[in-house]
């Protein structure tokens, strides 16, 4: 089943600490509840995002790759 999202950030081609900067920044703009997918192809942003989200009261709903893209899904707690 596939995720429902609210928006949608692309920080393909950036390298980390970007991808997870740019995703705190969307987040804090978001409502309560609302789901943001995050386009990267860094490896090691789905690892960040994940222990940011958990530190922050937010959720990593899944993280799905397919062709070197990490599609990850955050919910803002």
């Amino acid at each position: 089943m596939a995720i429902v999202h609210d928006f949608e950030l692309d920080v393909r081609g950036e390298a980390c600490p970007y991808p997870l900067i740019r995703t705190k920044q969307q987040v804090d703009k978001l409502q309560k509840g609302e789901v943001l997918k995050v386009l990267a192809s860094d490896p090691v942003a789905p690892q960040n995002i994940d222990a940011w989200a958990k530190k922050s009261g937010n959720e990593l709903l899944a993280v799905e790759v397919n062709n070197g893209t990490y599609s990850i899904f955050v919910r803002k707690g």
